[in-house]
């Protein structure tokens, strides 16, 4: 066998093991994307929020609470513009997997700094003029600090 057949042979098998590896990562994610329901935290439905036990108590008090008849999950705990609430989303659902594959999270769950902020922002949006009156003059006093439990 020629060096230059050997060093064909070789690549033909790199390339073969590369293939193969990024078949069982692609098919391993696939399965676990479907397994988990993935495509349903692509949507607007709460429920989806609630498909991991631990979430449970969140989406049953909101359920009962005064923004059920006004707001779904995303709508406070992501962006309002595109790009920025696929992202949060997609940083959420990378923690949320690891956090529940390795057992790792604290029950009940806690919320993220991140997710403190985007909570702070929807808050102000949605009651601008009531809190530009709360601000007038004073510190910004963030929202959560009286009203941790308000939405569930």
């Amino acid at each position: 066998m020629t060096e230059e057949s050997r060093a064909s042979t070789w690549r033909r098998r790199t390339r073969l093991a590369v293939c193969l590896c990024l078949g069982v990562v692609a098919g391993t994610g696939l399965f676990t994307f479907s397994y988990a329901e993935g495509g349903s935290y692509l949507s607007d439905d709460p429920a989806a929020c609630a498909n991991c036990h631990v979430m449970n108590d969140h989406f049953y008090d909101w359920q009962r609470g005064p923004h059920h008849a006004v707001a779904v999950c995303n709508d406070c705990h992501a962006p309002d513009t595109l790009i920025p609430k696929y992202a949060v989303k997609a940083i959420n659902g990378w923690n949320h997997s690891v956090a529940f594959t390795t057992g790792r999270f604290d029950d009940p769950f806690q919320i993220t700094a991140m997710n403190v902020r985007v909570a702070e922002q929807s808050c102000r949006r949605c009651h601008d003029a009531l809190v530009d009156a709360i601000d007038s003059g004073a510190a910004e006093v963030p929202c959560l600090r009286c009203h941790e439990g308000v939405g569930h």
